[in-house]
């Protein structure tokens, strides 16, 4: 029951801090820097300190070679989700790109479903309908007309890479603590920018100001480290699609700091679209604490 509870809350947890990754990308954007940059430093510097807490835990970094397939798997899904969605922000405002992303619990859910059998219940469906119900109520309320195609495609490439993490984490044989599994997929993301800036002919800037440097810390803190060791414990905790669902508050946290932030319009529509998506998430968590119930007679 107690792994069960901190599952659900480092869902949440993970989703909240997910959902801030506009709030750094866009002011690093605006001080001037590019995706791969902004992306390199972010991982880098969560690395490094993933790097230093292992170094106090003694944590050995030694893997088999099992392992280190899975590790490596994990590290170029997260490139992947990581890099479609911050160029997708250059295409379309954060976030409508935030809101589509969302649709990787659909796609979370299917996946399981169709090779892993797993069962889908009635309150998943329900969860998953009113999520994606309030999503696209999120969407409308943006306003700007038709969505550039690509920005479509790039956050939904983002998603289902996302989704595939989930899933490998959640049915893969790691007995290692998050902390090692993020060191191996943070490393992998960082050499992997340092690529994609190198292949694209987009140079690695530093942050141009100390103000830059707080950004891109808050963004190698937040939805990096934080977002991905609550992640590793809520989809071992509580299974790939709970997880998947209970990341609702993920879009609704993006839409939040857009109209306090950036001070974006909020209307009606937006109301009901996050009354529908904190509804589905309700949903779910009454869902699990009626099955521990059951379970516990």
């Amino acid at each position: 029951m107690n792994k069960k509870l901190i599952g659900t809350l480092c869902a949440v947890g993970a989703a909240v801090c997910y959902g801030t990754n506009p709030l750094g990308a866009l002011n690093l954007y605006a001080e001037g820097m590019n995706t791969p940059s902004v992306l390199f430093y972010r991982f880098g510097l969560a690395w490094l300190i993933v790097a230093v807490v292992m170094l106090f835990r003694r944590e050995s970094l030694k893997v088999d070679r099992r392992e280190f397939l899975t590790l490596t798997a994990l590290g170029v899904l997260f490139i992947f989700s990581s890099l479609t969605l911050y160029l997708s922000f250059h295409l379309m405002p954060a976030g409508v790109a935030s809101t589509i992303l969302f649709t990787y619990p659909v796609m979370t859910a299917a996946i399981m479903a169709v090779f892993f059998r797993e069962r889908i219940r009635t309150g998943t469906i329900m969860s998953i309908l009113l999520s994606f119900v309030g999503v696209l109520l999120l969407y409308w309320s943006d306003g700007s007309g038709t969505l550039h195609i690509g920005g479509v495609v790039l956050v939904l490439v983002s998603a289902l890479t996302y989704a595939l993490y989930i899933i490998v984490v959640d049915k893969s044989p790691l007995a290692m603590s998050s902390f090692k599994i993020n060191f191996y997929v943070l490393f992998y993301c960082a050499a992997g920018m340092a690529l994609f800036a190198l292949l694209s002919g987009q140079p690695l800037q530093l942050p141009p100001t100390p103000r830059a440097w707080l950004w891109v810390s808050w963004l190698a803190v937040v939805p990096a480290i934080m977002a991905l060791v609550m992640m590793v414990y809520a989809a071992k905790y509580i299974g790939s699609t709970p997880t998947a669902i209970l990341g609702a508050l993920e879009p609704t946290t993006a839409v939040l700091i857009g109209v306090f932030v950036f001070a974006e319009p909020f209307s009606l529509r937006l109301l009901l679209g996050i009354l529908l998506i904190l509804a589905s998430v309700t949903i779910v968590v009454l869902a699990k604490g009626n099955k521990r119930a059951v379970d516990s007679k």
